[in-house]
């Protein structure tokens, strides 16, 4: 943690006079630090922090809050602290109209410029005209190696069928990419901050499904965030499909039954 303390302190261009651990995710080190001249940060490794520092400028550029980043290089991510008071619960109208913002960033095929990770857990985000080929080659079939014969052939078998499941061409909005509860900073009853994202343009029902698979977002953050496209409902377990077999491939067998329900509700 020192090391991680010195070299955010060394990024910033001052000298460390304390630092205190703070409670990072499983996938990195998290240190809150004060300088000698006062100047207060967040330190954090990450599995690509300059691709890290350009998502959360992309979140910035769409005018939603997350952290300004003040200093990077390819170990470390140094970042502003925001306020952190409470859970999701006490802001869905405002993540509502938070989510709405972000959406309505738009790029024109879907991907990102870079790929990413989770951990060992890689993100392929080549740029792509066509989503269920998006979707079924970058965030499915990439898992097949790693989750056995049974889930291979079932999740084969899903994507062989995705044209006549998926739109062919969503408007590609700015996903976040890795929405819970976990990563919505809070402050009363407004969002303080979006954090660890990881970016890419997609359909904007990724977010949605991602958000409602460990959280529960009630009627208020619905009516700030607008309408969902006809047949939403039946897309949900294909897109939370993708987080659960990230979650398989990083904590172990026990998320195996949340891939086999999602697969089941599809008819696969």
């Amino acid at each position: 943690m020192n090391a991680l303390a010195e070299q955010g302190a060394a990024l910033m261009g001052g000298a460390l006079r304390h630092v205190q651990p703070l409670g990072g995710g499983s996938l990195s080190a998290l240190v809150r630090i004060v300088l000698e001249d006062g100047r207060e940060a967040i330190v954090k490794t990450g599995p690509a922090p300059l691709a890290e520092a350009r998502m959360l400028k992309a979140l910035h550029d769409a005018g939603v809050p997350a952290p300004e980043v003040y200093a990077v290089n390819r170990e470390a991510l140094v970042l502003a602290e925001l306020p952190s008071e409470g859970g999701v619960g006490t802001v869905w109208p405002d993540l509502g109209a938070v989510l709405r913002k972000l959406h309505a960033s738009h790029g024109t095929r879907y991907g990102w410029e870079e790929d990413y990770a989770f951990g060992p857990v890689a993100i392929a985000n080549r740029w792509s005209e066509d989503w269920p080929l998006f979707w079924a080659e970058h965030r499915l079939l990439c898992h097949l190696r790693s989750v056995g014969t049974s889930l291979a052939r079932r999740l084969e078998h899903l994507c062989s069928d995705l044209y006549s499941r998926l739109p062919q061409r969503p408007v590609p909005a700015l996903l976040h990419g890795d929405l819970w509860g976990g990563n919505v900073l809070v402050r009363g009853e407004e969002v303080s901050g979006l954090i660890d994202p990881a970016c890419y343009y997609g359909h904007s029902e990724v977010d949605i499904a991602m958000l409602e698979m460990f959280d529960h977002p009630g009627a208020a953050f619905f009516s700030a965030y607008g309408a969902l496209e006809p047949g939403h409902e039946e897309r949900l377990a294909i897109y939370r499909l993708w987080p659960a077999l990230v979650h398989l491939r990083l904590f172990g067998s026990g998320y195996r039954p949340l891939v086999e329900r999602f697969l089941t509700e599809l008819g696969v």
